[in-house]
């Protein structure tokens, strides 16, 4: 999922938008907040950082014109800092589908939001 920290005056939709732009080359129209992490969740980059995770309905305002990869992690080539995008249907999504606590427990309330059982 695109998404990042803010930048200094930066709101949280600003910084959605800009996100998305950045990783998807792509403006969003920021909806609702649809979840908020609820335990503590320490950064898995700086231990002195608490993370929280909010995460919004957005609605892509163009086509999204990104290489979609079937397999995770199918990186291009070598090396940091690179993305993979693909899609997983909502009943295939498992909380091990994503690397970081936080958006794994985001997987059962977006399962139950579309009336799937855990």
């Amino acid at each position: 999922m695109p998404g990042g920290g803010l930048q200094f005056g930066e709101g949280l939709a600003g910084a959605l938008i800009r996100e998305w732009q950045e990783e998807l080359n792509v403006t969003v129209e920021v909806g609702d907040v649809f979840y908020v992490n609820p335990f503590l969740q320490i950064s898995a980059f700086n231990s002195m950082d608490e993370v929280m995770g909010l995460y919004f309905w957005v609605k892509p305002l163009e086509p999204l014109n990104v290489v979609f990869k079937e397999k995770p992690m199918d990186f291009p080539h070598e090396g940091d800092d690179q993305q993979v995008f693909r899609w997983v249907a909502i009943e295939d999504l498992k909380p091990e589908d994503f690397t970081f606590p936080v958006d794994q427990s985001l997987v059962a309330p977006l399962r139950k939001h579309f009336g799937l059982a855990e």
